[in-house]
């Protein structure tokens, strides 16, 4: 690497002296490979149009074949040849720029280097549609070479690494960040039309709260103050429910100092959208709405294949219970136990699940039961509703089900991707609710809410009654380009820095 890295520090000094570089100011491209590729698509084999055009990009691959080169050059829409002739580049009328000649582009440019050219369309006889190029400069010197084309990156933690090779060697990463920010967009635009309103809220907060997770802590100097990254947007967005905003929502990053896996990134990307005068049940719409709306839009019919699966997101999807689903993958029935922990827990164990000491309530016993059996069986989109009031301490109590509260989970492809409640609306209750989550806190839970006087002070004022939805923009991307780890779609995921990994070999 050393030795080749000398070689082309050599090129670049050579490309100085030249004038032609090593690192151009600017380039102005007339056109994309792609406008060229679509224009011209039914040029003929062996012609030439005259009209001159002027396009800039990284080369890919090259061949010298005597008196005749060509170059694979790739921008951000695709790739076209460069087609380059000694007797075009070194005719007597372009001499005004004889460094510009043929002996220099084909010894001083490698795969790698990012050039600009300007010259006319001609299609090979061979039927490769090509510039046949006139003048060309350098733009940029690449001293390191690219990954193998054949290969790519085989090394898939270099490729979450060095995303800047991956996006180079792999068309289909760069295609997944494209429909990311399609996404992104879509779902954005969806919302605006119908009349929600984004608003930012703090992402540095005193009380860091909204969600059992626990957050990053730093610290702010000037007012000598503990400060937390958020790990929710939810106390702030119904905050402004009760300043009188009716649809509101964010979308955005969000913080939680937890594990890393396939479907986990301590940093990730979430909207969190609220509606007054709303319900769990309008909330379960607006996700079908939403969600099959973009992904009719992204991919053209909402029925697609993940992992060798067809998931069919055409609404209405299933609504069930989390007791019904327990129920039907386990066999157990929870709502026999009214508050018998003993006996849930004796009925666990005879189907052989794991029953923690943390779960020290039917409710939590029947959510362990619930995670370890049913959810990764959940592989068509399915809403899972009412759950224990123990595990939700943000949600409205049940309007008719003792010891559960108005949310729900949807679950696809075994994850789940959005959470929603019947917002709880009365500051009396919820004071009670987070007290308790206070306590477990002190206890030694470090994803246990805390008390937020000023939250609970905004909802004695009075909000109305209000639905509220999260949804993972991460794992519905995942889902709409069948990536089977949250690493592929976020373009710098998390890792262990490499002098770390030199150090300790984990």
């Amino acid at each position: 690497m050393s030795e080749l890295r000398d070689t082309r520090l050599e090129k670049a000094k050579a490309l100085k002296s030249l004038g032609q570089g090593p690192y151009g100011l600017n380039f102005r491209s007339t056109n994309s490979s792609s406008v060229l590729q679509n224009k011209y698509a039914d040029l003929p084999n062996g012609e030439e149009k005259k009209e001159e055009v002027s396009i800039a990009g990284r080369i890919t691959s090259r061949r010298v074949m005597g008196k005749l080169a060509f170059f694979t050059l790739a921008d951000e829409t695709g790739t076209i040849q460069l087609f380059l002739d000694k007797a075009t580049l070194n005719q007597s009328e372009n001499r005004e720029n004889p460094e510009n000649n043929f002996e220099n582009i084909t010894s001083l440019v490698d795969s790698g280097d990012w050039i600009g050219v300007s010259g006319i369309l001609r299609r090979t006889n061979r039927g490769e549609l090509s510039i046949k190029v006139f003048e060309w400069s350098m733009l940029s010197k690449s001293l390191q070479p690219l990954p193998d084309k054949w290969h790519g990156l085989a090394d898939v933690e270099k490729r979450y690494r060095q995303r800047y090779l991956d996006l180079i060697v792999n068309p289909q990463s760069k295609k997944t960040f494209r429909i990311r920010a399609l996404l992104v967009s879509s779902i954005r635009r969806w919302l605006d039309e119908k009349d929600f309103l984004e608003i930012e809220t703090p992402v540095l907060q005193s009380e860091a709260g909204g969600a059992d997770a626990r957050p990053f802590v730093t610290h702010h100097n000037t007012l000598d103050l503990p400060l937390y990254l958020r790990i929710a947007t939810e106390l702030h967005l119904k905050r402004l429910v009760v300043g009188g905003f009716q649809r509101v929502y964010e979308l955005g990053r969000i913080f939680r100092n937890e594990g890393i896996s396939t479907r986990h990134n301590p940093e990730f990307t979430s909207v969190e959208i609220y509606e007054a005068f709303s319900d769990y049940f309008d909330m379960m719409e607006l996700t079908e709405k939403l969600l099959s709306s973009v992904c009719e839009k992204i991919c053209g019919s909402t029925k697609i294949n993940y992992q060798h699966q067809e998931i069919n997101l055409s609404p209405p999807w299933r609504r069930a219970t989390m007791h019904e689903l327990v129920k039907e993958f386990t066999g157990i029935d929870f709502e026999l136990f009214d508050d018998n922990v003993h006996d849930a827990r004796a009925a666990m164990n005879r189907e052989g699940l794991q029953t923690p000491d943390k779960a020290d309530s039917v409710g939590k016993l029947m959510n362990e039961a619930f995670e370890q059996v049913v959810e990764p069986k959940l592989i068509q989109p399915t809403f899972v509703m009412d759950y224990p009031i123990e595990i939700s301490p943000l949600a409205r109590k049940h309007r008719t089900k003792e010891g559960l509260v108005e949310r729900f989970e949807l679950f696809i492809v075994g994850r789940e991707t959005a959470n929603a409640f019947s917002e709880l609306i009365d500051p009396i209750d919820q004071k009670e609710r987070l007290l308790l989550q206070q306590a477990r806190k002190e206890a030694g839970d470090f994803e246990a809410h805390s008390l937020d006087e000023d939250f609970i002070n905004a909802l004695e004022v009075g909000m109305p009654p209000t639905g509220g939805l999260g949804i993972g923009i991460d794992r519905f991307v995942m889902l709409l380009t069948d990536s089977p780890s949250i690493r592929d779609v976020i373009a710098f995921p998390l890792l262990r820095p490499e002098s770390n990994l030199k150090q300790t070999g984990k």
